[in-house]
């Protein structure tokens, strides 16, 4: 009989339709590869040389006003700019481009400096909030754009270039891969059963009890049963909403909440300022109603089996599939130990 803590196995992800080999076995093998410097150093609350902060200089030139909450402006160092032609080209069926016009920017969540989602008071977390559907509905209400994406690189190993507390928002002429991949997969799901693949798996996860992590009245975070990452979180609203401006002001609330008490875990769980990239899913802008959407949001941590050792994809993962040791059901015990010993 296949045992899913033993035996290597495949596991489907239905919100993308992909599948993931899972390896439990290979959990007492050694580790001789590279291994990381993970250090939770001590932050002033102001820091003179760096471009966030109230006051200072950009590396752009533009001066950042004396902002006292949170602090919104264009990326001088955007990725996508509004003018760019939205034109299509293909050259014998295999060379094919189209321009991708948008916006970029940045919402910085504090004016300190020293602070985290995980160390801000829940009342500016819920501040943070109210932000992102705030963008998020004046971004996607423009008539160019089809997708708004929010997301937040949470220290250097994943490519943050400033410290100070803050993450992006990228607005995209077209639905960009992950998402369109879901779009596909919700709407597949609910043409064929008639309910929310995100609704139905929250509750069933709720049953089961083996890989939620924490949930309030609003939200449940697992370990999802499909994950890649080490340590991956599936924070999901409990109610059928596709978007964040739809979320009730309790319900933003109960979001901050939630989003404060994991990101606080993780720094318990290695005991350091833990690195991830975490970003909201919602419905795409695109002007067609999308009743099978439902609002979720991914956290992706790199860190393996201590704060010295990180997953990369490689080798099978980057040629075939991607393949991890470690279960979620495991991630989402010790998730949850930390959780009991931190008291967070």
């Amino acid at each position: 009989m296949l045992s899913l803590n033993q035996h290597p196995h495949r596991r489907f992800n239905p919100l993308i339709g992909e599948w993931v080999l899972v390896s439990p076995h290979r959990t007492k093998r050694p580790w001789q590869g590279q291994t990381e410097t993970l250090i939770a150093e001590a932050k002033p609350q102001y820091d003179p040389d760096c471009y966030l902060c109230p006051g200072n200089a950009r590396a752009g030139g533009a001066r950042n006003p004396q902002y006292t909450s949170t602090f919104v402006f264009e990326n001088d160092f955007a990725a996508l700019l509004p003018d760019t032609p939205h034109e299509f080209s293909n050259d014998n069926n295999l060379l094919i481009a189209q321009g991708e016009p948008g916006a970029c920017e940045v919402i910085c969540f504090s004016p300190r400096h020293d602070l985290t989602l995980a160390s801000m008071p829940e009342e500016q977390v819920a501040s943070v909030v109210d932000v992102w559907a705030e963008r998020w509905q004046e971004l996607g209400d423009s008539a160019s754009v089809a997708y708004v994406q929010i997301f937040e690189n949470r220290g250097a190993m994943m490519g943050a270039s400033n410290p100070h507390p803050h993450c992006q928002v990228w607005a995209t002429a077209e639905v960009p891969n992950e998402p369109a991949k879901e779009q596909q997969q919700l709407h597949a799901y609910a043409q064929k059963h008639n309910s929310c693949l995100l609704c139905d798996y929250a509750e069933l996860e709720k049953q089961r009890a083996v890989r939620t992590v924490v949930e309030n009245d609003c939200f449940i975070a697992v370990a999802p049963f499909w994950a890649v990452w080490p340590f991956e979180i599936l924070l999901i609203s409990k109610a059928h909403v596709a978007d964040l401006a739809v979320v009730s002001a309790a319900g933003r609330r109960e979001l901050a909440s939630i989003l404060h008490r994991l990101a606080g875990l993780y720094d318990c769980v290695f005991d350091a300022l833990f690195p991830y990239t975490m970003g909201f899913h919602q419905r795409p802008t695109d002007g067609t109603a999308h009743p099978e959407w439902h609002l979720h949001a991914h956290f992706y941590p790199p860190l393996l089996r201590s704060a010295t050792v990180r997953k990369f994809m490689v080798g099978y993962e980057m040629l075939a599939m991607p393949q991890r040791d470690i279960t979620p059901e495991s991630a989402a015990e010790r998730l949850r130990e930390a959780l009991r010993n931190c008291r967070i």
